[in-house]
């Protein structure tokens, strides 16, 4: 099994779950930029913060896809890298469970 299964409770925790995670990268993004920006001090420091910028924007785009198919997949990578907390997975079905955890700790 590599679905998440379909009921309208874990679709909504689900959604739950990739929102947070995606919440949390951003914010982190968010301060990684602050602390860029209040050190830069030339052009090429701007250049860098934009570079760093794209990098993260195309790693974040690969890493969250909110297909059903995907997120078991999406969710054991986001577990791995603390992204997302086993607690926000909290409802969803222990087999899900245990293939997310599973995939996090492969």
């Amino acid at each position: 099994m590599n679905t998440l299964n379909r009921s309208s409770a874990e679709k909504k925790i689900a959604r739950k779950a990739y929102d947070a995670a995606l919440k949390r990268e951003y914010a982190a993004l968010l301060q990684q930029l602050k602390s860029s920006a209040e050190k830069a001090n030339s052009r090429d420091d701007i250049w860098d913060i934009y570079a760093y910028l794209t990098k993260q924007r195309k790693s974040i785009d690969q890493r969250y896809h909110y297909s059903y198919s995907q997120l078991i997949f999406v969710f054991g990578i986001l577990l791995r890298q603390k992204w997302l907390e086993e607690s926000d997975l909290a409802g969803l079905a222990e087999d899900n469970l245990q293939f997310i955890r599973a995939f996090a700790n492969g």
